[in-house]
This record gives structure tokens, sequence and C-alpha cells, in this order.
């Protein structure tokens, strides 16, 4: 049914653009004719080519995990109280863009900044297509402003890292042997609440993974505190392990198209992929070059721009390596 219904998309989508190329045929037709305005030609003009470059957007969305929701992860960098207060900034961003695409957004980790913001918070995204279109937004994002932290109104840079994975459904099966993880509970802190505060409902699962080709073990730890119920909470850490597991086995397969991304910036602390000029009044992506002087709207979660100029540039590269 899923298959079904994938490709019943794909007919809709494909039947719009037909119908919006064949009514623009007949309005230059009409045109010469005297019986439309070439306003009105425009007008067709302007919907055709929307519709078109909309399913080409969709085209580039065709990797095996694009299609599953995702865990996005943010961490803020050196700087104390300013990197961190950029941390929930960013935040905010993707949960106004969850909120206006129509996924569930839950929080399922938050550590609150010492004075302001936060140290770093764990989001997952439900629905169609949420990793395909976030997975652009991996690396390390970049903000200049005048602090309101600093008593002599200097201009400051901050940083804060974003991690994307892909969030992990029952269709794919991730084998997981139970001696190789362990369980720790711990009170959740923070608003909840008595019950968060008074019973140990956070858990912490630590697991032992061992590289397949390499045979280094290294210990991958996970902490949720979104559910009241320590069952619900060993749960999602379970679902949360299984998505940084399939993450690491794509990225393996991944590493074939080493061509392809050596063009693109390295995901590393250091290597920013976007800059958040907020004195300028602009908003840049590195890798693709595209920028918009809206930093309010970017704020406010209108990224959809910096998400198209990217799969537009490099999942075409994919495509065409393929």
């Amino acid at each position: 049914m899923k298959v079904v219904k994938e490709l019943k998309k794909w007919i809709e989508l494909f039947t719009e653009v037909q119908a919006a190329t064949e009514e623009l045929e007949l309005s230059y037709e009409y045109v010469k004719e005297g019986i439309i305005s070439e306003e009105e030609v425009d007008q067709a003009y302007e919907k055709a080519l929307t519709l078109v470059e909309n399913l080409e957007f969709r085209n580039m969305l065709r990797q095996e995990a694009d299609q599953l929701g995702c865990i996005l992860k943010i961490n803020s960098g050196a700087g104390g109280t300013e990197s961190q207060d950029w941390a929930s900034m960013l935040m905010r961003m993707y949960l106004r863009w969850g909120e206006a695409n129509n996924y569930k957004v839950t929080i399922s980790n938050l550590q609150e900044g010492d004075e302001a913001g936060i140290k770093t918070v764990t989001i997952q995204f439900e629905g169609d297509y949420a990793y395909g279109y976030l997975k652009g937004e991996n690396g390390v994002h970049r903000l200049v402003r005048v602090s309101p932290y600093n008593a002599q109104g200097k201009r400051m840079t901050s940083f804060a890292s974003v991690f994307v994975t892909p969030l992990v459904d029952d269709t794919i099966e991730i084998e997981i042997n139970p001696a190789d993880y362990t369980w720790d509970t711990f009170r959740s802190g923070g608003a909840g609440g008595q019950n968060v505060n008074k019973v140990e409902t956070g858990v912490r699962i630590r697991y032992n993974y061992k590289d397949p080709d390499t045979g280094e073990t290294r210990e991958i730890l996970i902490e949720n505190t979104e559910s009241r119920s320590q069952l619900g909470n060993r749960e999602n850490a379970m679902r949360l392990l299984k998505s940084m597991l399939y993450d690491m086995e794509l990225q393996k397969r991944m590493a074939a198209q080493q061509k392809i991304e050596a063009g693109k910036k390295k995901i590393e602390w250091g290597s920013q992929i976007r800059s958040y000029v907020f004195d300028d009044r602009r908003v840049k992506d590195h890798r693709t070059n595209f920028q918009t002087s809206d930093v309010n709207g970017v704020m406010d979660g209108k990224i959809d721009g910096f998400i198209k100029a990217y799969l537009m540039e490099f999942a075409g590269e994919e495509s065409e390596e393929k």
C-alpha cells in the first residue's frame, strides 16, 4: 500500500503538470486570436513553471532514506551564553519550519543553558520526506550579531552544530544484541509535574558498537526524557538508537560517492555551511551561494529556499553519477 500510495502521488503530480502545460499552449493560441490578454498568458506560464520546478524538486528526493522522518540534534558551540542562545534560536527556527509543513514535531531531549538558551536539543520530525528535506541542514551554522549579552555592544560570532539522521520506521529492521547495551535511569529535571521530578523516568542507554569493518568498539550514549513514563522513554531511546545505527550504515553505503562529496563542505566544526549576519540583513549558504535578506523570515522557519537550492544542486549531481 505504501508503494501504491507513492506511485499514485507521482501520477497525480505528472497529470497536474501536463494539464498546466496544455493550458499554457492554449493560452498562447488564444492571445494571438485576441480571446485572452497577455497578462493571462503570463499567469499561465508562471503556474506551469512553478509546477514543473516543484516536480523536479520532488524528483531530487530519491535516496533510500529520503522518504523517512528524521532526528535533528542541535549542539551549542564554544562561547557560553552567546552560543547557547544561538542554539535556542536555531531550535525555534526548525520547530516553526516543522509546524508550517505539518510535521509531527517532538522534543525528546533538551538541556537548558547555564544562563539562557540551550546546550543541546534533540527534535523528532515525523512525516513523509522530513529527512530528505532537512538532510542538507547537517553542519555548522554561524551567527554574527551585536550581542545582547555583551556590555560593550560588540559584534560577536557564535557557532552551533546541527546533526540530521533518518528516523527509522517499522518497515526497517535493525538487529541489536541485548548483550551490547545497558540501561540507566535518572530523575528528569525541570518543569513537568511531581511525577517527573520525584520518579526516575529519564532513561539512558549505553550501546557498545563494534565496527564490522575495522573491529573498533565505541560507546553510543542516548538519553531520553520526553515521556512521563520510564517505559515510554525506553521505547523512544531504543528507536533513536536504531535510527543512529541505520544512519551509520547509510554513511558507509555513501562512501562510494566520494567524488561528489569532495565538492561539498565537510560537516565538521569550524567549516560552517551557512552564515546568519543580522547586522547586514543577510543569510547565506556557502555551499550553494543562495542568500536572502529576509533574516526575520528565515528565523521564523522560512528556509525552503535554502533546502531547495541544496537539493537541486547536490541531489542532481548524485543522480548524474548514478
